[in-house]
């Protein structure tokens, strides 16, 4: 069942969704890379606040990478999934193994996207963007690491999730705003007409965007 045309098309529907933070000088929008930084973009450019991204890793099950067993945040803050660990009988070795490597992969992406120091959000509202959930890892990374910047609220925002998930989710940020919940769930992907692989050029080039557009709307105010 396709919803979306592609991850623009989500981040417009989305963004109607968070219509309440248009204009917010408190608001900022946080996208997930990669694939959450088209939607991201989306949702800042139209509630017209800042786009900025906050790197997170899924850690993949060996040999079934795209199910997370947890996530890692750049902050060193990780969330795993225990029961899940134990009914796949993934050793400490092996987790140890992986986060090791998701470490240098999140290390680049921070020295890839980031020129700048990151944002303060000390009394900031949090959106915080991904083109979708499953498990719901990385969200539960992110704003777990989050919290302790202090921000006024912390918002979760995607196009697509498992109602479980988004359900889940409320225990770690102040609200979660999902455009749909299909029950049975399936992968992320399968939402999207058009789900191709967001690049690191793409990243870049939408953050650049995203700043442009901003500090335009400002000097023409």
């Amino acid at each position: 069942m396709q919803i979306f045309a592609d991850r623009a098309d989500a981040g417009r529907q989305l963004a109607e969704k968070l219509s309440d933070y248009a204009n917010d000088p408190r608001a900022i929008v946080l996208a997930l890379p990669r694939g959450g930084v088209p939607v991201g973009y989306e949702v800042a450019r139209r509630l017209h606040v800042p786009l900025d991204l906050y790197v997170v890793r899924k850690l993949g099950v060996p040999g079934h990478e795209e199910l997370a067993m947890g996530a890692l945040a750049s902050d060193g803050t990780s969330v795993i999934d225990e029961e899940l660990i134990a009914t796949l009988g993934v050793d400490e070795a092996a987790l140890e193994q992986v986060v090791r490597r998701e470490i240098v992969e999140l290390r680049r992406r921070e020295r890839a996207y980031r020129d700048s120091p990151p944002p303060e959000l000390a009394g900031k509202i949090v959106i915080v963007v991904d083109d979708g959930l499953a498990t719901g890892a990385t969200m539960r990374a992110a704003a777990t690491s989050l919290r302790a910047r202090r921000p006024a609220a912390i918002v979760a925002g995607v196009p697509v999730a498992a109602p479980r998930t988004c359900a889940s989710l409320r225990s770690v940020v102040d609200r979660v705003v999902c455009v749909a919940m299909p029950e049975p769930f399936h992968a992320v992907g399968l939402y999207y007409k058009n789900f191709d692989q967001t690049s690191d050029d793409d990243v870049r080039a939408l953050l650049a965007a995203a700043t442009a557009e901003l500090t335009g709307r400002s000097v023409s105010a």
